[in-house]
């Protein structure tokens, strides 16, 4: 089975809410499910222990190009995600995902569009689009 487009999933996501059909209520539950995604992946971490989070400052040396960076610049994480811990983060940011295009919906606003102006946005600035 074919994952549906974004424009797909909007229309479903429209069909879908009855409930939160509020702009307020849509954005309060949009950060709740934004929280709810950090637990779960900070859970995988206290909970489960599947990955391991050994932050610290970052190397940066005058001499990094792209390259070089991409490499020598950690992500902090040892691990990999469990299957549990994956499947608990997948449904998180499909909630998240539900009601971000729940509010792009009321907002009149296409996820095609948004994803084509930020992908052109990362094209045009590249690496300057970061900061």
């Amino acid at each position: 089975m074919n994952a549906p487009t974004l424009e797909q999933f909007q229309q479903q996501v429209s069909e879908l809410l009855l409930r939160h059909r509020s702009l307020l209520d849509v954005l309060s539950k949009y950060g709740q499910s934004g929280a709810s995604v950090n637990r779960a992946v900070a859970k995988s971490v206290t909970e489960c222990g599947c990955i391991e989070l050994n932050a610290r400052k970052q190397q940066y040396e005058d001499d990094f190009n792209l390259e070089k960076a991409k490499t020598k610049l950690h992500h902090h994480i040892t691990g990999e995600l469990c299957e549990h811990c994956k499947e608990a983060i997948q449904n998180e940011l499909g909630r998240n995902l539900f009601y971000m295009s729940a509010m792009a919906n009321l907002l009149d606003i296409k996820l095609d569009d948004v994803i084509q102006r930020e992908s052109d946005k990362c094209s045009t600035l590249g690496l300057f689009n970061l900061t």
